[in-house]
């Protein structure tokens, strides 16, 4: 069979081209990998070069992301790590610090992070530095609001309203065994310099009423009621904080004075020395909400 002389069908349809001698290959963006193209602000191709150039810039604002992030992680870590008895209470206020640490050294690279980013007109740095600062500054403010508001009240965690002669627990008592009865005098000295508002609640209703009003007060404050004692006008109750779930005992007494009650209140924590003001305010909330609920008559 004769062979025709002509040129292969492929060939003809698609030649090659030349310039300067060089075979030219055609421009999609990525080579032989058939991508897309992608272009820069200024509406030129970007090959792979530019690309990680880009993400270079970028590093430091994600760094500092990373941490800052990682610092409000170790931060809801230290109480939660505590309330679920991943570690005792001391290893989660260590932790708490070591939060702050990192929290303040996240916040100074995303300063720096930003700095770099507004210079050379990067507004994705400069968003990503803005929330690293944000959350990074509040890993480390939370800390710190703390340590300073321990400086402010008494290095106590045990307050009543009556001090000469506290409520004593009874229902309560065995699980704070090993605990002191009351602070003494030393106590009791420090919570009249701080709490001097705390006082004894006069009541104008009968001791009957006023024990009703202070146990659906207790249960409307979300405390676990351990007794209740009308007869002797005794409550007894635990209250647990949320984050670093601690547990603080309350007892509550009612006596009897006429026609009026006399309404005391102790509550104290279990564990540590300063309660940062916790009981204080526990026990300021308690009497206001008695002072101001309406009793059935």
């Amino acid at each position: 069979m004769p062979r025709l002389n002509t040129p292969c069908l492929a060939t003809r349809a698609f030649p090659p081209v030349f310039t300067g001698g060089t075979k030219q290959r055609p421009l999609n963006g990525s080579g032989a990998s058939g991508g897309k193209p992608r272009f820069n602000s200024k509406g030129n191709v970007m090959d792979s070069g530019s690309r990680a150039k880009g993400t270079s810039r970028l590093l430091l604002p994600l760094i500092a992301i990373l941490c800052s992030f990682l610092a409000l992680l170790v931060l809801a870590s230290s109480g939660f790590g505590t309330r679920f008895g991943l570690w005792p209470f001391r290893t989660g206020f260590a932790i708490l610090k070591w939060s702050a640490f990192l929290g303040l050294a996240a916040g100074l690279l995303a300063l720096i992070a930003g700095a770099v980013a507004l210079q050379k007109k990067q507004a994705v740095g400069i968003a990503l530095s803005l929330l690293a600062l944000v959350v990074g500054m509040s890993a480390f403010a939370l800390p710190y609001s703390w340590k300073l508001k321990a400086q402010q009240y008494p290095r106590i965690h045990d307050i009543s309203t009556d001090l000469d002669n506290p409520p004593k627990f009874v229902a309560v008592a065995p699980l704070r065994q090993g605990l002191p009865e009351s602070g003494g005098a030393a106590v009791a000295a420090l919570q009249l310099k701080g709490y001097p508002d705390i006082k004894t609640l006069v009541l104008s209703i009968p001791m009957q009423q006023a024990f009703q009003s202070a146990l659906d007060t207790a249960r409307e404050m979300g405390w676990q009621v351990e007794a209740q004692v009308p007869a002797e006008g005794r409550i007894e109750a635990t209250d647990t904080t949320f984050w670093f779930g601690f547990k603080d005992d309350i007892v509550i007494r009612i006596y009897p004075a006429g026609g009026r009650s006399l309404v005391d209140i102790r509550s104290v924590s279990r564990v540590g020395v300063s309660d940062v003001g916790t009981n204080a305010k526990r026990i300021r909330t308690f009497l206001a909400k008695m002072a101001h609920q309406p009793v059935a008559k």
